[in-house]
């Protein structure tokens, strides 16, 4: 099936075109209902919408950026402004007005911002300490005022609506005029209430398949209203009532004291109050890729836009639906996520069957009519057309347009959508949180998973339990809460303390119950608490050095950096942090056991090489610490110098590997997927936490990340498959290993990704998985899946669901596909041999809600079991309809449609049906009821493919139970009780037994097919 679909069927997971996402758009023939067909896929006139805004915003802040540096220049000479407060502003404690800050940020006005005295002023006109924050007492006031930080959302479908589309079926619309047609012919010829019994019956049919329908889409967009909750959730430091916390940007309100460091989203639009080093990229919000520097010369700070380098204050100016942003994220939530491959190629199925399908219900009718028309010329009544003639006409129009309802598997694309759905809210109690559809699908066919270590493989709980300062080793678990600072000279201490207090990303705080809180990094936290433990006050020790210069952490320098003025004007000292090895190369000298600060020597640097050595194959993180003192000509506008520091020592940090890490290693072997880790760290480290976790064997390949990037193409070749672990990596490595292994070697990769720098290989590989914990705005806006516990094992249950999904769609696709041929072959042979469809309209459309939403509903919401981790992954090129399926669908198609063929043949002299009254009825009846119930056991054989015990597990999917009970309950009803609408009659015992042993035989026939038949996928 899936070779008779061209390359234009085709779509990549993420990152398709739009004139992809069009072309196959185009292609879709046979669509019953567009409304339903099209709902879960990407909007793309809303796409165009946004990509012409965000060309527009670019447009815009070219303009005022040119218009402010002019305005900058005659700054000096301006006449003040003729800005007046608003009354309801003034009383409410104000001096500044919404739309007055939404023109100061938005149009980067300059000239007004120097009238109202700069950020600081701006900070003190919205009643703000830039200190301590607003406080809580006025946040009613400000909301009123100045709005809050949310934007708007499309509203939630609601079930009338759902109903409506459902209505909008091509189908069911005609299937509705042959109803009101049957029912006036039927009551001007027969009369009331019998000659309306076959009208009413269609229109019953046709409100219970709407409703059905209805309400399984209803379902579904409920789950994907909570999972985009639960995506749209974002937190940032903001400072209030003088303490800092953390919060959600949606309860952010101007004059709000924000801190933002590397990898935050800006949450609203504000002014740059302090910092160091902030490089802004606005690419999101403008689609410009070169980042902005932001200084107190050009403090404008854009919602949406991200910190790409740096860390700062910002003051809360504009929020929500004020800022472009807003706009912005109201006309992109419209445009939708991107269609799954899986959902265009059952699209593309989808068109064929139903080209098929109505070529045969066409053929159908013609044969139908001819019969009539040469019955009623042998009976020389051609030209004489009777209310009963007209009927039956209809009712052969009517059967023609149900093939179509039947044949057109309207289901298959939307049976994606069902079991993704599912499984991602299943997903989410797994502590995962899907934010594509296609990853879900996608993880499933992953063959690679290349994993960060630290957080990820490790418990990210870090503590210092090893140094070497002063060139001596210390075992700091042995030490009491006084820690080593009693074994040091003062002098040393004194500088330790001001290197780690001050060259860090993190901060010592108290919060309201005045207990103290750090914040950071786990490394951070790490370092910080080791100098709490040497007797150092965090507060008191910045409050020392005022700070001129900081180099953020980056990871491809692998180090951070500060420069501090020292008191009492004792000149300049820079102090550096980083990876030991690179921290060490830049030393030439060192801290002795007196504290005196001597050459950096050959033995002193094999001494210190080989503790770094030590700490690292007892799977200890290494960090070193260094310092120098500046000329007095140094400027901060001067790079941190790389080299001439003086060695203060090395801490080995601990970082536990993660309970079960290791056993969800063990199980992503045997399921065929290779781990790799790539980290920072030091090889060593990383060669001994690798060991444990079971990810590096013998014939395993550990190598560097400086050692990789000089590797020729045809020595990457080689090596690529053999790498385990790569330490010391940057993200570029990163970035080249994910790349090589998807388009060289055809794997399906997963990565995960904690930090800003990892945005690209996120981006590149076919699944990103960002960390919810450690993971940075920027990360997380890059992947596909967040980890919400930053967990190695959730990555697994992802990877399980992954293949359920895919395992799920392909037993419904083999369901569906094994009713569309038996209910074709049947229908088509019966109109041919007898002139008749032994199936009615009011029947097909019972048995196309079976195996449509009922079906999909019972198949694709079953939960994954432990033998889906048995088999290997499907990787890039595996057929979906695989020739295990293809065997499953046509052995039981020809056993059902040969045992239709025998009753239609032989019914009536098995059952001894011969001179009875209504015989045709009675067999008809059991046809339809045998038919039901073949469709009913082969719902249950569809569950396992391959595996002989179909019944494993059926109890724990309560859905397939009671779908199945629910159709077994409705099918008496409409045997028993609804004859006069359904074109039935009750059955007797006999007849019933007959009909269900017949049905059953069908799990024997996949026995035999599984057993006998046996062939490769």
């Amino acid at each position: 099936m899936e070779n008779f679909l061209s390359d234009k069927w085709d779509v990549m997971p993420k990152h398709s075109s739009e004139e992809v996402l069009q072309r196959w758009r185009d292609l879709c023939g046979v669509v019953k209902n567009p409304k339903r067909r099209f709902r879960f896929t990407a909007n793309l006139s809303k796409r165009y919408e946004a990509a012409a805004m965000r060309k527009t915003n670019q447009e815009k802040l070219r303009i005022a950026v040119l218009v402010s540096k002019a305005a900058f220049q005659f700054i000096q000479g301006m006449q003040p402004s003729d800005y007046t407060v608003p009354e309801e502003v003034q009383s409410a404690g104000f001096q500044i007005c919404a739309d007055e800050l939404e023109s100061i940020v938005e149009g980067h006005d300059v000239k007004k911002l120097k009238f109202h005295g700069g950020p600081h002023g701006i900070s003190q006109k919205l009643a703000t300490d830039p200190t301590n924050g607003i406080t809580t007492e006025s946040l009613t006031r400000r909301r009123e005022l100045y709005g809050t930080n949310k934007f708007e959302e499309l509203e939630p479908q609601s079930f009338r609506v759902c109903v409506w589309e459902a209505l909008q079926d091509m189908t069911l619309m005609i299937l509705g005029v042959c109803a009101f047609v049957s029912l006036i012919v039927g009551i001007l010829t027969e009369g009331w209430p019998k000659g309306a019994h076959d009208g009413l019956g269609i229109v019953a049919s046709i409100l219970l398949v709407v409703f059905v329908t209805a309400t399984s889409d209803y379902r579904q967009s409920l789950q994907f209203k909570d999972l985009d909750k639960e995506k749209k959730k974002v937190s940032i430091q903001v400072t209030r009532n003088g303490y800092r916390k953390k919060m959600s940007i949606y309860h952010l309100l101007p004059g709000d004291i924000v801190h933002l460091s590397i990898g935050d989203q800006v949450p609203a639009d504000g002014l740059f109050l302090t910092g160091f080093s902030v490089l802004i990229d606005e690419s999101s919000l403008t689609g410009e890729s070169e980042p902005v520097m932001i200084t107190s010369e050009n403090p404008f700070l854009l919602s949406g836009t991200k910190v790409q380098d740096g860390s700062c204050k910002m003051l809360v100016t504009t929020v929500g639906m004020r800022t472009q942003w807003g706009k912005l994220m109201a006309t992109l939530s419209e445009g939708g996520d991107d269609e799954t491959p899986l959902q265009v190629k059952l699209n593309g199925v989808a068109t064929i069957i139903g080209k098929i399908g109505l070529f045969f219900a066409v053929v159908t009718f013609a044969v139908l009519v001819q019969k009539m028309i040469g019955r009623k010329w042998g009976e020389g009544t051609t030209l004489k057309w009777s209310g009963d003639d007209a009927m039956e006409l209809l009712e052969y129009f009517a059967i023609a347009v149900t093939i179509v309802v039947v044949a057109v598997p309207e289901g298959l694309p939307l049976a994606v959508t069902l079991s993704l759905a599912f499984a991602m809210k299943k997903m989410m109690n797994d502590k995962a949180l899907v934010r594509h559809l296609a990853a879900c699908e996608t993880m499933g066919s992953a063959t690679n998973i290349c994993s960060d270590k630290t957080g990820t493989l490790t418990t990210n709980s870090m503590s210092v339990v090893k140094s070497c300062i002063c060139m001596g080793v210390k075992d700091l678990s042995k030490y009491s809460s006084s820690g080593i600072s009693s074994e040091l000279p003062d002098s040393v201490v004194k500088i330790l303390l001001e290197s780690i207090f001050n060259n860090t990303g993190g901060e010592v705080v108290v919060n309201r119950r005045g207990k103290r809180k750090i914040l950071g990094t786990p490394t951070e936290t790490a370092i910080l608490e080791f100098g709490l433990s040497l007797g150092g006050d965090f507060q008191a020790e910045r409050g020392l050095s005022k700070v001129l210069k900081v180099e953020p952490f980056n990871s491809t320098k692998k180090r951070m950096g500060v420069v501090l003025e020292l008191p009492e004007g004792r000149g300049l000292r820079a102090h550096t942090k980083g990876a030991s090895e690179i921290i060490l190369a830049a030393c030439d000298k060192v801290l002795n056991s007196e504290g005196n600060v001597v050459p950096l020597d050959e033995t002193s640097v094999n001494l210190l090489k080989g503790t770094i050595d030590e700490f690292a194959n007892e799977a200890l993180r290494t960090l070193c610490l260094a310092y120098m003192e500046l000329e007095s000509e140094f400027s901060i506008k001067d790079d941190i110098p790389d080299s001439g520091y003086v060695c203060i020592g090395i801490v080995g940090i601990k970082d536990p590997v993660r309970p079960g890490v290791p056993e969800s290693v063990a199980l992503c072997r045997s399921a065929g997927v290779t781990v790799r880790m790539v980290t920072g760290d030091n090889i060593n480290t990383a060669k001994a936490i690798a060991r444990e976790c079971g990810i590096l064997t013998d014939d395993g390949v550990a190598i560097e990340g400086p050692v990789f990037r000089e590797k020729s193409l045809e020595e990457l070749y080689e090596l690529i498959p053999k790498i385990q672990v790569m330490a010391r990596s940057s993200p570029l490595d990163k970035h080249t290993l994910v790349k090589h292994l998807r388009t060289t070697f055809n794997e399906v990769v997963a990565v995960t990704g904690d930090g800003t720098n990892d945005a690209p290989a996120l981006h590149e590989a076919d699944i990103g998985l960002a960390m919810g914990i450690a993971g940075t705005e920027v990360a997380k806006e890059s992947a596909d899946v967040i980890i919400l516990d930053d967990n190695f094992s959730t990555i697994v249950t992802v990877a399980k669901w992954g293949r359920s999904v895919y395992v799920n769609i392909q037993k419904f696709v083999q369901f569906q596909l094994t009713v569309n041929v038996v209910a074709l072959a049947v229908n088509f042979y019966s109109a041919c041999r007898t002139g008749s469809a032994p199936l009615t309209a009011v029947q097909l459309l019972w048995v196309n809600m079976i195996m449509d939403t009922l079906g999909a509903l019972a198949l694709a919401t079953e939960p994954p079991n432990e033998e889906l981790m048995k088999r290997a992954p499907v990787g890039r090129k595996g057929n979906f309809i695989s020739v295990v399926m293809w065997r499953n669908i046509l052995g039981q198609s020809l056993y059902q449609f040969l045992i239709i063929w025998f009753l239609q043949s032989h019914g009536k002299t098995i059952f001894r049906l011969h001179g009875y009254p209504d015989s045709d009825l009675v067999l008809n009846t059991i046809i339809f009821n045998t038919f039901v119930f073949c469709q009913l056991f082969n719902e249950v054989n569809s569950r396992e493919m391959e595996k002989i015990d179909v019944l494993d597990g059926i109890l724990d999917n309560y859905v397939f139970v009671l779908v199945v009970g629910a159709t077994v309950l409705f099918q008496i009803i409409i045997i028993e009780y609804l004859g006069t609408f359904a074109s039935t009659t009750p059955l007797t015992f006999m007849q019933w037994l007959v009909s269900i042993v017949i049905g059953f035989l069908g799990m024997p026939i996949a026995v035999i097919l599984k057993q006998h038949f046996p062939v490769e996928n």
